[in-house]
């Protein structure tokens, strides 16, 4: 990889951590907040492909454990990941790189019905991880919740407002990656 190559990954790379940011400071409060950062994973993915988009996506995810108020609500710190939405957190991590893989495994991103299912892969990871770590923040808390009362509270009411962002996600992939240099 030349210098420039080098500088301009670094720098598609730090525009995308901001862009997390951004997405996950717009946010709906209630138990589990509405944000835009599953969309943000998903754009950060389909334009900067799967390493340079899942190290962004870790990144956001150290600066928030080390303090840096990069998490919904402005929060940031260890805590927030031990928290009840920490799973969540994680799991954008995770979900992010399934996407990806699905994505480098089975073609282009222009292709619509694949985009549609990596994302919806990568949600699923996400989500997965989320409601299983909200569920031992849960009973820690001294009660015990059941699966179907987690999905109920942490992913049902999700689904359509992720499926819109998931929507988007690929009509910016599918507009904007030929115009990005790294994908």
């Amino acid at each position: 990889m030349t210098a420039k190559a080098h500088t301009i990954s670094i720098v598609y790379m730090a525009m995308f951590i901001a862009l997390i940011t951004v997405c996950s400071w717009i946010s709906i409060p209630v138990g589990i907040p509405f944000t835009l950062q599953t969309f943000a994973m998903f754009v950060t993915i389909g334009l900067i492909g799967t390493k340079r988009g899942t190290i962004s996506i870790a990144l956001y995810v150290l600066l928030g454990a080390v303090g840096v108020p990069v998490f919904s609500g402005f929060k940031g710190g260890f805590s927030t990941l031990l928290g009840p939405t920490g799973g969540y957190i994680i799991g954008f991590v995770i979900g992010g790189f399934v996407t990806g893989i699905i994505i480098d495994l089975f073609g282009k991103k222009k292709d619509v019905i694949l985009l549609a299912c990596a994302m919806l892969a990568g949600l699923l990871v996400c989500y997965a991880f989320g409601t299983a770590w909200f569920m031992v923040v849960y009973a820690q808390n001294g009660s015990a919740i059941g699966l179907t009362s987690a999905l109920a509270l942490c992913v049902v009411p999700f689904i359509i407002p992720d499926c819109l962002k998931i929507a988007l996600a690929i009509f910016l992939t599918r507009t904007l990656c030929r115009y990005t240099q790294l994908s």
